[in-house]
């Protein structure tokens, strides 16, 4: 007699097998906190794993207080693989699955920390940090597009960088635009940013004198 394979048993199975499939989407979530527990900047990739700011607040904070004192670089929270690096007064995190590898995630972090360390001159804390907010976004965004891995070469991030830094237009209007833009983000910046983001590589002040230079 051929044995039957029960229907709920063999859904669960597939689904089982499904979720340990390789996907390009290797990131969930980014965020920087300082070391309170704050949150400076994050990003989440995937919208059904914390739907609501709460829910992703309070992700947030727990992975913050099993992790803060801690010696380890890798821990696991609420089911998710999670690489993290301290500085001064900051906290980085690259959140993947349970089934993620933990070197990838690790190179996301590394890449990461390693070309904002050369953006802000190796000052890899918080109050510069936060002066330099904007080049932070850019630099994430060179790193991960909707959880897709693009580089992890922290070089050719910063080249990538720089390459858009130079390919914008040149004017008053653009640089107000783009601080716009940016401030419009207001649900993934700290509300303790004490002023409009600026940074080393695109300083805002530089661009606005500079065009006054070309225009003369």
């Amino acid at each position: 007699m051929t044995a039957q394979t029960c229907p709920r048993q063999h859904q669960r199975t597939t689904m089982e097998i499904a979720s340990l499939e390789p996907s390009l989407y290797t990131v969930k979530a980014v965020f920087i906190l300082d070391n309170d527990g704050n949150r400076l900047l994050s990003k989440y990739y995937d919208t059904e794993l914390y739907p609501s700011m709460k829910e992703q607040k309070n992700f947030e904070k727990n992975v913050f207080n099993k992790t803060h004192k801690a010696d380890n670089e890798i821990a696991f929270v609420e089911g998710m693989t999670i690489v993290y690096k301290c500085s001064i007064d900051l906290f980085f995190y690259v959140v993947g699955s349970a089934q993620e590898n933990e070197l990838m995630l690790m190179a996301v972090l590394n890449c990461l920390f390693e070309s904002l360390g050369q953006i802000l001159r190796k000052n890899v804390e918080r109050r510069c940090l936060l002066d330099n907010m904007d080049g932070v976004f850019l630099v994430v965004d060179e790193i991960i597009d909707g959880g897709v891995i693009l580089e992890s070469d922290p070089q050719q991030v910063i080249q990538k960088v720089n390459y858009r830094a130079d390919e914008n237009p040149l004017s008053e209007q653009s640089v107000a635009q783009h601080i716009t833009d940016k401030l419009a983000m207001t649900s993934n910046v700290s509300p303790l940013t004490p002023h409009p983001p600026t940074w080393d590589i695109l300083s805002l002040l530089g661009l606005v004198q500079k065009t006054r230079m070309l225009q003369i």
